[in-house]
């Protein structure tokens, strides 16, 4: 049961997302309890257990990732992030850890472009006469 609730959580590594998916596809039993723990959540039913794995309340913040990256994370910081992402595999903070990766080594001119973009697909959104407000 836990492992389907990690599942619903998207909390698995990747491979054994996957597995558990291709036994559902075999499985109705295990349909038929992937649609009772739905249910349970449904109907507001949580342990304490469900509510932090949910809340992801482990998971360090951003900023902290940010400064482990930078070397400038405390040795306690470091030691449980290296244990977060490489023991536990937490998808989500390698996810960010990744993000950070990319934004730290992106070149001037490729922020440039990003930001381009950004403000190119909300032009539409913008007013141009603040007045207006």
């Amino acid at each position: 049961m836990a492992e389907l609730e990690a599942y619903v959580d998207e909390g698995l590594a990747a491979a054994e997302m996957s597995r558990i998916e291709a036994v559902l596809r075999a499985e109705p039993k295990l349909v038929e309890q992937l649609a009772a723990v739905l249910r349970r959540r449904d109907a507001g039913v949580h342990s304490l257990g469900e509510i932090w794995r949910r809340g992801r309340l482990s998971c360090p913040t951003r900023e902290q990732l940010g400064s482990y990256l930078l070397g400038v994370a405390g040795q306690d910081v470091a030691d449980f992030i290296e244990f977060h992402t490489q023991v536990s595999g937490c998808r989500f903070c390698l996810a960010n850890l990744d993000d950070l990766k990319q934004r730290r080594d992106e070149t001037d001119a490729a922020a440039a472009t990003r930001r381009t973009k950004y403000f190119q697909s909300s032009a539409g959104f913008l007013r141009k006469d603040s007045s207006s407000r």
